[in-house]
């Protein structure tokens, strides 16, 4: 079972008794690189950066996660780019994995992704998890210029695209939303034939193109009574059978805990904080099929405590884990 940690890039994660938020963190305290080299040091598999661009105004705007309608984020909050945080992270590490935590695709032109993860993938020697998840904010998508209504469709187009950009010496392609004629993208991704790309989303056409396209699922709201209706109808999808490749399935333990997503439960998405039932928690994922989970540092007010349940959980956890 992989461990891999949510960084801090957008703010320290809290929840109260119905909902989760973020606490805003100034760029100077968040210290992700920092963190990477500690939680390299401590055997964390992978990190994982959350991905928006720009924040709306509307203080009012629901979260997806939150069922009362309540906004996740704070009023004009920092949020670190992705690539340039992994970027930083590349060259003060050696061993630990990335990951966007999703990649929004719909927001960038697929060969601007294609290019910059490649140099990630180069820069670190390989250690690039790319994802690709397809949005909710309609906000966001006006102010960046994306296609809300489409949002589905772009991001099949556009995870096509990253593949074709990293494996064909030259790139032709033409779908329905991008034009690519005669043009070659270089470096080449270290890993071969390219990196990972897991499929974020807890939708049947998440699933479906996580089976049909992706070498991975990453789904968020889904609990665990969720699981193993979820597997297999990613198992009976036509792309599934036919690959030759591992597929993975990585969720954050905080909504593991959580039976039953379609009903709601509310106050139970925080991460478990004892030893005994985070062990209970890792063990029964792997009975469920899950391969890797996230973990969300709950409830602290500092970058130095983040720092202390870091250590604790290495220290608590990672053995139980690894038997």
């Amino acid at each position: 079972m992989d461990i891999g940690l949510a960084m801090s890039t957008h703010g320290l994660l809290a929840r109260d008794e119905r909902d989760f938020f973020l606490q805003k963190l100034e760029p100077a305290e968040m210290r992700p690189v920092e963190l990477a080299v500690l939680a390299e040091r401590l055997g964390y598999h992978s990190v994982w950066f959350s991905d928006h661009v720009v924040m709306g105004r509307d203080l009012s705007a629901s979260h997806t996660a939150n069922f009362s309608g309540t906004r996740a984020y704070p009023e004009r909050p920092a949020m670190l780019d992705v690539v340039a945080t992994m970027g930083a992270i590349a060259s003060r590490t050696a061993t630990i994995r990335m990951a966007p935590s999703v990649l929004i695709a719909p927001y960038r032109h697929p060969l601007t992704v294609a290019h910059q993860f490649a140099t990630v993938d180069v820069l670190s020697n390989g250690r690039l998890i790319m994802s690709a998840g397809s949005g909710w904010d309609p906000q966001e998508f006006a102010a960046v210029g994306a296609d809300f209504e489409h949002r589905g469709a772009v991001t099949e187009e556009c995870v096509e695209i990253w593949k074709h950009a990293w494996t064909a010496d030259w790139l032709d392609f033409r779908g329905r939303f991008y034009e690519i004629a005669d043009v070659s993208l270089e470096p080449k991704p270290v890993q071969k034939p390219h990196p990972p790309v897991w499929i974020g989303g807890n939708t049947k056409a998440a699933m479906r193109r996580a089976a049909n396209m992706g070498d991975g699922w990453l789904p968020w709201l889904i609990g665990r009574q969720q699981i193993p209706q979820c597997l297999e109808y990613i198992r009976q999808q036509p792309g599934f059978q036919k690959r030759n490749r591992p597929f993975d399935v990585v969720m954050p333990l905080a909504t593991f805990q959580v039976e039953d997503y379609s009903h709601r439960e509310l106050g139970k998405t925080i991460m478990p904080t004892t030893r005994d039932q985070i062990i209970e928690d890792v063990g029964l994922m792997k009975e469920a099929g899950v391969t890797g989970t996230l973990i969300n540092v709950p409830r602290t007010k500092s970058a130095d405590q983040f720092i202390e349940w870091l250590e604790w959980f290495a220290a608590e956890i990672f053995p139980a884990a690894r038997k």
